[in-house]
């Protein structure tokens, strides 16, 4: 023991933890561990050894493959709601029409589809709309709502079944029938086949 152990103040009970040996004149307390933090400290050992079994030897699911499942599900469900939403009604779509559809779909072209289409469709990012080649579509009202339903992600056609109301793409449909062969002015050039 160190000569300075006369000038150490202990509080009672504390002389049988006290260390047998001296740094530069201190002298340690062995106080143990809260039971609590032994406790957690071997109980995450063990989680981690179960855990590296469970993923690395008996090979169950990752997260990416959690993941890819998922979305799997979610895409069957989406594509079950596509078909069944998304065929075209011509009785809907020619009650729109009569319902002053085609002022309407103005409205909603001017909302939404005007970034890439451009004022009166002639095309900017999107394909010109008043010319008669189409690139997605056969320029029906069909086609094109089919083009408005799905979208053409691969070509930045947002799916717009997931922002607009049935009666909205219905509407939008029927103003862009209207822009057929207006040739306006400033288009863009002409893509995809010549539908007569």
């Amino acid at each position: 023991m160190s000569e300075n152990n006369n000038n150490l103040h202990l509080e009672e009970g504390e002389k049988n933890i006290l260390l047998d040996h001296s740094y530069d004149g201190i002298q340690e307390l062995d106080h143990p561990l809260p039971s609590w933090w032994k406790f957690t400290f071997y109980a995450g050992i063990t989680f981690a050894i179960f855990y590296f079994i469970l993923y690395q030897i008996m090979g169950a699911p990752s997260l990416r493959d959690e993941f890819k499942k998922d979305y799997a599900e979610i895409k069957q469900l989406q594509d079950k709601f596509n078909q069944q939403n998304g065929a075209f009604d011509e009785t809907k779509y020619l009650a729109i029409v009569k319902d002053d559809g085609e002022k309407k779909g103005l409205v909603v072209f001017e909302t939404n589809c005007v970034a890439c289409h451009k004022e009166k469709g002639i095309g900017d990012i999107g394909p010109n709309l008043t010319d008669e080649f189409w690139i997605n579509s056969k320029g029906t009202p069909a086609t094109n709502y089919a083009v408005v339903f799905n979208g053409v992600p691969d070509m930045g056609m947002p799916t717009w079944s997931q922002t607009l109301s049935s009666d909205e793409m219905y509407q939008v449909v029927a103003y862009v029938q209207t822009l057929h062969n207006t040739h306006q002015p400033g288009g863009k050039a002409p893509q995809g086949e010549k539908v007569e």
